[in-house]
């Protein structure tokens, strides 16, 4: 319990229907995980992105707190507070969990409870879950347990009956009476370590462009397309696609001879490969099929701004 903290966050939303444009904070809540003695917080990127103000708190004590690097495809931040001679966790090895096995789970529950501990037992594991993310919708591999979680558990921690943490409870089913998940310590810990280096989480795949799927008439009208299907809306100046002959209005066809029909099919297609790797993509062009060679550049803070932008 020393060890899990109480995340409180501040958000600043502007409004389209008030006058003049007026915004509002919306307050968030959520939990975190101490990993230094010094200050280093591990909590989920849900939790904090978008936030302008962050708060951390431990016991009676509040501590303003930066965000030192977020991932969205792993639902994994890094926070740094002020602070010296906190209790850090004790981390376990989430790969040797087993099924049936007692868990605990300790966090912020509806955002005014925290250090409230649950228990319950692993459901199961490797569970694939396809959360929404801040920008994207990613499938991930997670701890299914039965402790009782709410959404201000998010960023706290999964406990075994020795006090490791074995988990980042990350999410919980839209059924209110179902399981909550977590993130297997071992992935999260290496996303920290990767963002604490380098501020990003190194080898993950860019292609360097925007797409959009033509999925009714009415957006194939709009963009004078006139079939279904992926299509290229922006390429980024100097990147992988630029690089390969990727235009604007490419329909991507399939990538090494997988089809490509939906925009989950090219965003789970690419997370299967690394940067460096070479991929055959065939594309219809002005009535005409083209094949070009893309070798996937490596997404860093950079990369994901130009994008962003595009």
């Amino acid at each position: 319990s020393p060890s899990v903290v109480v995340i409180t966050t501040e958000q600043v939303v502007y409004s389209q229907w008030s006058w003049y444009g007026q915004s509002q904070v919306e307050s968030g809540a959520g939990s975190g995980v101490v990993i230094s003695s010094d200050g280093y917080i591990l909590t989920c990127a849900h939790v904090v992105s978008g936030a302008s103000n962050i708060t951390v708190t431990i016991g009676d004590t509040d501590y303003p707190a930066t965000v030192v690097g977020e991932d969205d495809t792993s639902d994994v931040a890094v926070l740094k507070i002020d602070a010296t001679d906190l209790t850090p966790a004790t981390v376990g090895n989430s790969d040797s969990l087993a099924v049936g096995e007692s868990v605990l789970a300790v966090g912020n529950p509806l955002g005014e409870l925290g250090g409230t501990v649950t228990s319950g037992i692993v459901s199961a594991l490797n569970r694939s879950v396809t959360i929404q993310g801040t920008s994207s919708t990613n499938t991930m591999s997670l701890i299914q347990m039965d402790a009782s979680v709410s959404p201000g558990n998010s960023g706290g921690g999964l406990f075994n009956m020795n006090g490791e943490l074995i988990g980042l409870v990350n999410a919980k089913s839209s059924s209110s009476d179902a399981e909550g998940f977590a993130i297997p310590i071992n992935d999260a810990i290496k996303v920290a370590q990767d963002l604490l280096e380098n501020g990003y989480v190194s080898g993950r795949p860019y292609m360097g462009i925007t797409y959009l799927a033509v999925t009714d008439a009415q957006t194939a009208a709009q963009l004078n397309v006139n079939a279904y299907g992926v299509y290229v809306v922006d390429v980024v100046q100097g990147g992988p696609a630029d690089k390969a002959g990727l235009k604007t209005g490419d329909r991507i066809v399939s990538i090494d001879g997988t089809e490509i029909a939906q925009k989950d099919d090219l965003g789970t297609l690419i997370q299967q490969h690394a940067a460096g790797d070479t991929l055959s993509i065939t594309v219809a062009r002005e009535g005409q099929m083209q094949t070009v060679s893309l070798t996937l550049g490596e997404k860093n803070a950079q990369t994901q701004q130009a994008q962003k932008n595009s």
